[in-house]
């Protein structure tokens, strides 16, 4: 894939906006994009807070001192956000990339976030059960005919493709949540793949929640109130 010829302001930059705080950002990782931002509020929702001045949360679901795993870290803009908006939630953050998880821990240190960083593949290493999982996995299909490759050039591949119409990595990330019992999963991908995650979730023992934008929030039917 050719490179485009302007590199994105965000990498000129080093940083980006995600949820009113600046992250450190380079090629190692994806920028965060706005639709993200939603993943924030998925979480706040599920905790009772109000995500948006005079919107009422739905009732709290999280127990106070929540475990939260953000799966697919990259620069860490969603975990740090996580336990900037939730103190007193224990956020972990993995990565498959150690140079992401590099700058996610650079990312912590500026904002004073305690976080806990693990290198995994989704769940492999991950030998805890936290209360909710959250992901922005690569769910880009490169035979979108809408797609810009182009202008996508600059960002890491691993962080934005993957196969079976860009849905492999979800559909792993809900068996393995599915085999550990995860409560609360929410999963951001393109709303044209949102039907066939549902399917494939609810097959797999979750049910949605709620649809905000890119993101999904499912519970395991054990888990609902």
């Amino acid at each position: 894939m050719n490179a485009p010829s302007k590199k994105p302001k965000a990498y000129q930059d080093g940083t980006k906006d995600f949820y009113g705080r600046d992250f450190i950002v380079t090629p190692d990782v994806l920028i965060p994009r706005p639709e993200t931002e939603q993943i924030i509020d998925a979480v706040l929702n599920l905790a009772g807070k109000p995500y948006l001045p005079g919107v009422k949360p739905s009732p709290k679901q999280l127990p106070d001192k929540s475990t939260i795993l953000d799966v697919g870290t990259g620069s860490g803009c969603i975990a740090i956000t996580i336990k900037k908006e939730l103190p007193e939630a224990t956020v972990y953050a993995s990565d498959i990339s150690k140079k992401a998880l590099e700058i996610a821990q650079k990312n912590a240190d500026k904002h004073s976030a305690s976080i806990n960083t693990i290198i995994s593949h989704l769940l492999e290493n991950v030998n805890f059960t936290p209360d909710v999982i959250v992901a922005n996995l690569p769910y880009v299909d490169q035979d979108w005919d809408w797609l810009d490759q182009e202008a996508l050039g600059y960002e890491p591949s691993i962080a934005l493709y993957a196969k079976d119409h860009g849905l492999a990595l979800i559909k792993q990330l809900i068996n393995q949540a599915s085999t550990k019992q995860i409560n609360y999963l929410i999963l951001e991908a393109d709303p044209c793949q949102h039907d066939s995650i549902i399917s494939y979730a609810q097959k797999a023992g979750f049910k949605r929640l709620e649809t905000r934008g890119f993101i999904l929030t499912f519970c395991r039917h054990q888990a609902s109130h």
